[in-house]
């Protein structure tokens, strides 16, 4: 193995050294995304994202790219070599594929993010929908009742209260026209 590595050019030891050491690298980087870990922190994001700030959300340039442009470019590059290509064409190719690399994983990363979901219920998206009384709800707000109503998608059973002049009972077609400060729907009679 020594004599094979001290055979080599210069230029073939620097490609081989950065495929090797990047392909390590790449590697652990890689069971850390899966098993969890946050392999960002290790060498932290040139795009970092300020708490409060949606940043910009797609991230060419962060730790675990560069390592796969690194590595793409490595054995790209050796490739090359092999394929007896010309130093400056190698370069070129090496580089372009490693920046393939960056901008595929950057997407990946990208959308993978976008598939994230916070789950928060946030009740003004409540305002103008259009749900129906499942316990019936008291005249003038005297008695808190619910009502079953489509959210973000999602079909709810929120407490209601109304201004009606009679109680709402089970499935009258209600509008939420306002919402409480403690969470509440203030609900009216959609077919009066």
């Amino acid at each position: 193995m020594e004599q094979w590595f001290t055979a080599l050019t210069l230029f073939e030891k620097i490609y081989w050294l950065v495929a090797l050491i990047s392909s390590a690298i790449f590697i652990v980087l890689i069971i850390l995304t899966i098993v969890g870990g946050d392999a960002d922190d290790m060498g932290g994001d040139v795009d970092a994202e300020v708490d409060g700030d949606g940043g910009i959300g797609f991230q060419f340039l962060s730790f675990k790219n560069l390592m796969g442009f690194f590595t793409i470019f490595g054995w790209s590059g050796i490739a090359c070599l092999d394929g007896g290509l010309s130093k400056g064409l190698t370069v070129g190719i090496s580089v372009f594929c490693g920046l393939l690399m960056m901008t595929a994983m950057a997407a990946l990363f990208y959308y993978l993010a976008k598939l994230q979901s916070s789950g928060t219920l946030k009740l003004k998206n409540a305002l103008n929908e259009i749900g129906e009384v499942y316990l019936t709800i008291g005249a003038n707000r005297s008695k808190i009742g619910k009502v079953s109503i489509n959210v973000q998608g999602t079909l709810r059973e929120l407490e209601a209260l109304t201004d009606e002049k009679h109680d709402l009972i089970q499935s009258n077609v209600v509008r939420v026209k306002e919402i409480t400060a403690n969470g509440i729907l203030i609900v009216e009679l959609l077919n009066k």
